[in-house]
């Protein structure tokens, strides 16, 4: 007859964890107990919030935080909207006033300031070498021949056209030569930048001549002083501009033979080392 097997114990957790469980209970219970009894230092606890509120760390405008605020925590839209604000002040310090940082103010004013000083540069070069042209000039009896003005840029000598060439003419004449040989040496001598040859007429039509209009008149007369200067003198070509301005810059009122003699004209401009080209 087969033995019956003894009950094998039920399964389960042992006895002592049923005790220890019943004892983390009593101890959670007592805590939460103490902690009710106990009382709050609200001042303290206030200075801790402001602290916090008016941190720099905050990147909300006066230092805005979740504490006392739900609406930063619950909607995150608000948040943006002060961050909004924040970029909008990040040039203002501490105390409200604007940083000082570079503006485009400042870069106008400064650059104003660099183009004061190159004019003022500009003309004192130019106002030394039209001194030195004036004296030889002055020292070869020719000064009333040539007229000197001078600007930031560039000191100008002007030769009358009645002295370079007959009526509607781009020959030079034999006694303008050595007022052009004077001229010569002056530009080797100072020259130190780009020279501009410019042409002038009156606004008297062409008729019969060999030009058909003042613009190549004025043209071919520039070109006659480039090209006398560039064989009879040692002058570089490449610094040398040669330009037709026709009728279109009087210096006086054609209306008048005096005046139209004065705009037709011959401009010799010697720029600055400021103003090379």
């Amino acid at each position: 007859m087969a033995k019956r097997k003894e009950d094998e114990p039920k399964p389960g957790a042992p006895a002592w964890q049923s005790t220890f469980a019943d004892l983390m209970n009593l101890l959670l219970c007592f805590f939460v107990l103490l902690f009710s009894m106990s009382s709050i230092n609200e001042e303290k606890y206030e200075l801790i919030v402001a602290s916090f509120s008016k941190s720099t760390f905050s990147i909300f405008e006066a230092g805005s935080s979740a504490i006392g605020d739900g609406v930063l925590v619950s909607n995150g839209v608000s948040q943006l909207n002060e961050l909004s604000d924040y970029i909008n002040s990040m040039g203002l310090n501490a105390e409200g006033d604007e940083y000082t940082i570079e503006s485009e103010d400042t870069n106008a004013e400064d650059e104003k300031d660099v183009k004061q000083e190159m004019t003022e540069s500009g003309l004192k070069e130019s106002e030394e070498l039209a001194e030195r042209i004036q004296e030889a000039l002055e020292e070869n009896n020719m000064d009333k021949d040539v007229d000197i003005d001078f600007t930031s840029q560039y000191v100008q000598l002007t030769l009358k056209g009645s002295i370079l060439f007959d009526s509607g003419s781009v020959v030079l004449k034999e006694e303008c030569l050595p007022v052009l040989d004077l001229i010569g040496v002056i530009l080797e001598r100072y020259a130190t930048s780009t020279i501009e040859i410019e042409g002038h007429t009156d606004n008297v039509p062409m008729n019969g001549a060999k030009y058909s209009n003042n613009d190549e008149l004025s043209d071919g007369r520039a070109l006659s002083v480039f090209n006398y200067l560039i064989d009879t003198t040692l002058l570089d070509p490449a610094t040398i501009k040669h330009t037709g301005r026709g009728e279109y810059v009087p210096v006086a009122d054609n209306s008048t033979a005096e005046g139209r003699a004065k705009n037709r004209r011959v401009e010799i401009k010697i720029y600055n080392s400021l103003n090379n080209y």
